[in-house]
């Protein structure tokens, strides 16, 4: 399968890389693997590992290739240059279960000025009194779903609201401009926790790696062989983001 094959092209990709050389600690030159979820991490790492052994056992099977998610690859990136994108060295990154809840909150304290105004989208066929146990229950997923994918095409609460401004007074645009409120909700609770979402961290990345060309040219020297597993997935940031690592060179999507 796929994995299978990625797995043995890293390996042969370290044994160019490396070779019967000594690994140069200081500026090492690695294939960069990167994939969705950290079991598959896991499973990358032993079986590229078991392949060094097997197949080139003169290389140490730990050094000539880095598996990192998606997430975590921008988190490696802005982590290192903080300061870049504007974050103190010590932010905080809020986990998806934290990152829901803060938007469910605000989803929760907003519904009683805006019932009315989302009525439109409430099935008749509904019990009036099953609606508001639905609407809490699926509404903060909605909302969620917005806000990834405004983060995905870069563009903040502000700018969200004021391109809802151009179609005012438009009943269709309702739903909308409530998850835009609930997003500046949600962003000001970050910045007041000093902190960032996964979302936030690949936007990041690639703000850094777009301000600084030395700093992008070093990682590109690191990783010269970028391979991506299960790119299906990939958003169009995190796509974004491998398209400036790799220079469009090396770059194998599965």
């Amino acid at each position: 399968g796929k994995t299978f094959t990625l797995a043995h092209l890293a390996a042969r990709l370290v044994q160019q890389l490396v070779g019967d050389r000594a690994f140069d600690v200081s500026q090492p030159s690695e294939v960069l693997v990167v994939t969705f979820t950290n079991a598959a991490v896991n499973s990358f790492q032993a079986r590229i590992s078991r392949i060094l052994r097997e197949h080139y056992s003169a290389l140490s099977p730990f050094v000539g290739y880095r598996v990192r998610t998606l997430h975590g690859l921008a988190h490696d990136i802005v982590r290192d240059r903080p300061s870049l994108v504007g974050l103190a060295d010590d932010f905080a990154i809020l986990d998806e279960r934290l990152a829901l809840d803060a938007q469910r909150a605000s989803v929760v304290e907003r519904l009683a000025v805006w019932r009315d105004r989302l009525s439109n989208y409430f099935d008749p066929e509904i019990e009036p009194r099953s609606i508001r146990s639905r609407v809490e229950q699926e509404l903060p997923d909605l909302v969620n779903g917005v806000i990834k994918r405004a983060k995905d095409l870069r563009l903040g609460p502000d700018e969200l609201q004021q391109m809802l401004q151009d179609v005012d007074g438009d009943e269709r645009f309702e739903l909308l401009r409530f998850a835009a409120d609930v997003y500046a909700d949600y962003q000001r609770s970050l910045a007041y926790r000093g902190a960032v979402d996964f979302d936030d961290l690949v936007r990041l990345a690639l703000e850094a790696l777009q301000r600084d060309e030395q700093y992008l040219r070093r990682l590109r020297n690191r990783w010269p062989y970028l391979l991506e597993d299960e790119a299906q997935d990939s958003s169009l940031l995190q796509e974004r983001m491998l398209q400036l690592l790799s220079d469009r060179r090396n770059w194998v999507r599965v």
